[in-house]
């Protein structure tokens, strides 16, 4: 049987992890973690939560990647950066 590890975070590492400069997928992840409490942590109950954050991480890591192969700093887009972006888009691309 898989058990689970768990990681202390200190405060320094939670701040950057709830950064919505450093972490552009903290609406999905919350949502996520909503779904998980509202559903007695039944991970199938969410399955497109989990899928939609899954999408959103691979989506900016693209971006990043992108960005560092062009020189552009920082490598992620910060939050009013990201909006634009998404603005210009129309919607979410994920």
């Amino acid at each position: 049987m898989l058990e689970s590890i768990s990681i202390p975070m200190d405060k320094k590492n939670l701040r950057k992890l709830r950064n919505q400069d450093n972490n552009p997928c903290i609406e999905e992840s919350d949502a996520s973690q909503q779904c998980l409490n509202v559903n007695s942590y039944d991970k199938s109950m969410c399955t497109n939560y989990f899928l939609r954050y899954k999408s959103c991480r691979k989506y900016w890591q693209n971006i990043m990647v992108q960005r560092r192969r062009e020189g552009v700093k920082p490598d992620m887009p910060t939050a009013a950066e990201r909006q634009e972006m998404i603005a210009a888009i129309g919607e979410k691309p994920y």
